[in-house]
């Protein structure tokens, strides 16, 4: 899923940048996002809620007296080196070569979605989760966000489901998805452990709707919309990324899956798992060796899926008669895996409710979506080129880049007492994903830090506040934390980034304050609203 922002992008790339900073009770989260608009350089204030600042000409030199590089590890995309452009060349040109691929890959696609990729991704999963799998439980998706969409749309009513659970901190573009399906004000914070997610907190907060209503107007049967037959609305959804999680890192531990699947059992509750990190895993590089790209395979055994959990479990109470939807679902994603631009992803569930995720309207009337990109993801998973390309060069340059990133925030922050997670799974020297989760010392703010840090130094930090739960930040706040992205950067600026932000902690050590420093009226005002 994206988690993407960025400003003073060279010229050759043309972006518009839209920095929102949306208030949130007293403080506001900075929540920038691209687009490929034409240029654009205002600010317009809204009192109400949030002011939106769109700058793509920061780089001009009229404008910009900066002459420092702008660094982003905030952006969560991979690197664009890592972009296997020959592989879908190839994948591409193999399908379109023969028309008993290519003209059912160009039409409307069947409501599951592309029949070989389910089966290839059947056998694939099967055997990396080392599990009996089945095309029947698999349904293709256009990747992670769309997939939780439409989740929301066949699985929830706004009258009967109560509350979204999301633990935190979160992903922080989530919240809108649950937001827009009707939710907003009913998203609630769990905190995470040392083990993945606080379990007796999610107990507590569930227990405490017992005898409730989704909207308070005394539904007890879904009001606006009728799952039958497909499908059935759950009581309560619950969000996680139980491995290598986004922003922290962690990984969930065996034993908290297992009680968070019957925990969900005993509500009715869905649990959708992004698990967009899994396949994405590395045994932890000392510094020393954080240049060797070597090969990496897949660390098995990989911990099991939620649903792999669940679905063994049989049905519940809770199931229609004759049916069996399950409590626990994998929403995965080639988007990290390949790239983004395909929006291609997957359900994995029960057989039930797979044909329920293919039910959902918008699939009825235009088929599966990525039709075409699934059928060229399955050219390039079913040759082996994709299981190759991870091992020799994904997981390779991530585990090269989570080692010089490590070491650069033990050299450049060690000093201030700055915590570092290490490893995602306890007891394991095994990391993944794309960032890295930081813990301030007493006395640093992460939301002042990012703020400094873009002035003074060019340089865009995610802040702790932005992966806050929307509606219900008091709950679990974030104000000393910081997230920073190893995988977008090239190394030298990676490290460089890293550098750069020592620097501004040793000035706010000092008690040093310092005007902006890019020149244009328009960022001085930009900063102004953040404020």
């Amino acid at each position: 899923m994206n988690s993407s922002p960025g400003i003073n992008l060279d010229k050759s790339t043309q972006l518009d940048i839209h920095l929102e900073v949306v208030s949130q009770n007293s403080h506001p989260v900075i929540n920038p996002r691209i687009s490929t608009s034409p240029s654009t350089s205002t600010i317009n204030n809204n009192q109400n809620t949030k002011t939106q600042i769109s700058s793509s000409k920061m780089n001009d030199e009229k404008t910009n007296t900066n002459p420092k590089k702008q660094i982003n590890l905030l952006r969560g995309w991979p690197s664009p080196h890592l972009l296997p452009s020959d592989l879908l060349s190839s994948g591409t040109q193999r399908l379109l070569s023969d028309p008993s691929i290519y003209i059912p890959a160009l039409q409307y696609g069947p409501d599951p979605g592309y029949q070989p990729l389910r089966e290839e991704l059947a056998a694939w999963l099967g055997k990396t989760y080392q599990v009996a799998s089945s095309a029947e439980e698999i349904c293709i998706t256009g990747g992670a966000s769309q997939s939780i969409a439409n989740l929301l749309v066949s699985f929830t009513d706004p009258s009967y489901t109560k509350a979204v659970w999301c633990i935190a901190p979160c992903y922080f573009l989530a919240c809108p998805i649950f937001e827009d399906a009707g939710f907003k004000g009913r998203l609630r914070a769990v905190p995470e452990d040392g083990e993945g997610v606080d379990l007796e907190f999610l107990r507590r907060g569930l227990q405490g709707f017992e005898g409730k209503n989704g909207d308070g107007d005394g539904c007890e049967t879904p009001k606006y919309k009728d799952p039958s037959p497909d499908r059935k609305i759950y009581r309560h959804i619950i969000y996680a990324v139980p491995t290598c999680a986004n922003p922290s890192g962690k990984s969930m531990s065996l034993r908290r899956r297992q009680a968070l699947v019957n925990l969900a059992r005993k509500y009715d509750a869905l649990i959708i798992c992004d698990d967009v990190y899994d396949f994405l895993q590395w045994p932890v590089l000392s510094s020393s060796d954080a240049s060797k790209h070597s090969p990496v395979s897949t660390p098995y055994p990989l911990l099991p899926r939620l649903s792999d959990i669940d679905i063994p479990l049989g049905r519940t109470r809770f199931d229609p008669p004759g049916q069996h939807f399950g409590h626990a679902i994998s929403n995965g994603s080639f988007s990290k895996l390949v790239a983004p631009g395909l929006r291609t992803g997957w359900v994995h569930g029960t057989a039930d409710f797979a044909h329920g995720v293919a039910a959902t309207g918008a699939s009825r009337s235009g088929g599966a979506p990525s039709q075409l990109s699934a059928a060229i993801v399955h050219q390039i998973l079913a040759s082996g080129e994709l299981d190759h390309y991870l091992e020799h060069k994904v997981r390779p340059d991530l585990q090269s880049r989570h080692a010089i990133a490590t070491a650069a925030v033990k050299r450049e922050l060690g000093w201030v007492g700055i915590e570092v997670l290490e490893s995602s799974e306890r007891g394991k020297e095994t990391f993944g994903g794309y960032f890295l989760w930081l813990t301030l010392p007493e006395g640093f703010d992460g939301k002042e830090l990012a703020e400094r840090a873009l002035r003074e130094e060019n340089l865009f930090i995610a802040p702790g506040c932005s992966f806050e739960v929307a509606g219900d930040e008091e709950a679990v706040r974030f104000p000393r934390n910081m997230r920073l992205t190893y995988s977008w950067e090239d190394e030298a600026h990676l490290v460089e980034g890293i550098e750069r932000l020592g620097a501004v902690m040793r000035r706010m050590a000092a008690g040093e304050k310092r005007s902006l420093v890019i020149g244009s009226q328009q960022v001085e005002g930009a900063a102004a609203a953040i404020k």
